[in-house]
């Protein structure tokens, strides 16, 4: 049996399922896997290398700052370029743009220049193109899968995130180990490369976008104003999300943008059993992204109160690391609040993409980001303020709380969407 999607192509149905991975799905996929490899690499060395020199939790937490900055400064304009232009373009060339900044850069410069506030450039200037790459990649799955199973496809992406949390973090340990952080970063170049060589034959099928209006300035400023009435006025589910993110990047932000700093005090790691560690996260989370391809028809409400269960889960995993001193426990832990923190990107990002309209997709997504950045932006500098002046016990603590607050939000949306079912 076959069917008919608004896409233009024809999915078969096996065994009663839908055969999800397309031709083109797959190839984002691929170039996913490998991309987020390197992300993982990528992340350590330069949170382990501003904290090896600095030795401030304050100035480590700097590299989070960075990256959340851009997506709230400029979130939703990117999101109405993201819907006037072709994805595939923004996509491809963020790749390429992310392989110099932080690849090919890193590698032509000297070890003196290579200095933290070069890094900082570096990272800032990395996290402006990461925040196109992101929403244009979520915004461009309507167009090659059945609208029906949005949730797997982006549990599968984010799939790819927990391998790359499972491979990245070891790799990267080990060659900052072995060699430097330095030449961590300039081995990592190939993996964008690659990422765009897969994005190149991917076919994005009916993309309807509205061409700019030339020379009219307030043409751009009308699209983001329509996108923020969608989401504040039309489609009060959607702000409620928003506002359940908010909680969960609040918290889980500042877990990992200061988890060498955990690990390294708490447990006494260095870089290679840090990146151990780190990989039980993505196994965990990976456990999860598989679990939710099978949980693609649950209803809105079902789908919520996962999240609340699951947030709930993460909330006691975290606090209880305060007490652990074993490795092996801290590592089955770990695992636990990875599957807990699984469950809310691959969820919002389907709830957004079946209450959004097609050509909204990309300001809806900005917007939830933007959202999402400024909370991630507030709990990175409250946690690192606390872990500098009270320790570490006291930040993990606090963010494990946050997680249960989360898990009350999520719980009350839950009801919400019942209530207007």
């Amino acid at each position: 049996m076959d069917i008919p999607l608004q896409t233009g192509k024809v999915y078969s149905v096996k065994k009663g399922r839908l055969v999800l991975l397309t031709r083109d799905f797959r190839l984002v996929w691929w170039g996913q896997m490998v991309s987020q490899v390197g992300d993982g690499v990528s992340k350590l060395a330069l949170l382990w290398f501003v904290y090896a020199v600095t030795g401030s939790p304050l100035k480590t937490t700097v590299i989070g700052l960075l990256q959340t900055v851009p997506p709230i400064l400029l979130g939703p304009l990117i999101g109405v370029w993201i819907d006037r232009y072709p994805k595939k373009v923004l996509l491809i060339g963020s790749d390429v743009l992310r392989a110099i900044l932080i690849g090919f850069i890193p590698c032509s410069v000297s070890p003196e220049v290579f200095t933290v506030d070069f890094l900082y450039i570096l990272v800032f200037l990395n996290a402006v193109v990461t925040a196109v790459f992101g929403p244009a990649l979520v915004a461009s799955v309507p167009f090659v899968v059945h609208r029906s199973q949005l949730t797997a496809a982006n549990a599968l992406l984010q799939s790819t995130t927990s391998l790359g949390i499972i491979v990245g973090p070891i790799l990267s340990g080990v060659g900052i180990a072995t060699l430097s952080s330095q030449t961590v970063l300039c081995l990592n170049a190939v993996t964008f490369l690659i990422s765009a060589a897969c994005l190149i034959p991917v076919r994005f099928h009916h993309v309807t976008r509205r061409q700019p209006t030339s020379g009219v300035i307030g043409s751009p400023i009308k699209d983001l104003l329509e996108g923020v009435q969608f989401v504040f006025f039309r489609q009060r589910i959607i702000l409620l999300l928003i506002i359940t993110a908010a909680f969960y990047t609040f918290g889980s932000s500042a877990l990992t943008t200061l988890f060498p700093v955990f690990g390294r005090k708490l447990l006494e790691l260095g870089p290679v059993e840090v990146g151990y560690l780190w990989s039980a996260l993505g196994v965990g989370l990976l456990a999860m992204s598989l679990a939710l391809v099978r949980m693609t028809g649950y209803g809105r409400e079902r789908r919520m109160g996962l999240i609340a269960a699951a947030s709930a889960v993460t909330g006691l995993g975290i606090c209880s690391l305060v007490f652990v001193r074993q490795r092996p426990v801290a590592v089955v832990i770990m695992a636990i609040v990875g599957a807990g923190m699984g469950t809310m990107t691959p969820i919002a990002w389907g709830l957004l993409q079946e209450l959004s309209p097609r050509d909204t997709v990309g300001r809806v997504l900005s917007i939830y980001n933007a959202g999402a950045m400024t909370a991630a932006i507030a709990g990175i500098s409250m946690f690192g303020w606390i872990t500098e002046e009270f320790g570490e016990q006291a930040s993990v603590l606090g963010i494990g709380a946050v997680m249960l607050i989360t898990s009350v939000v999520a719980r009350l949306v839950s009801k919400q969407i019942a209530a207007t079912n």
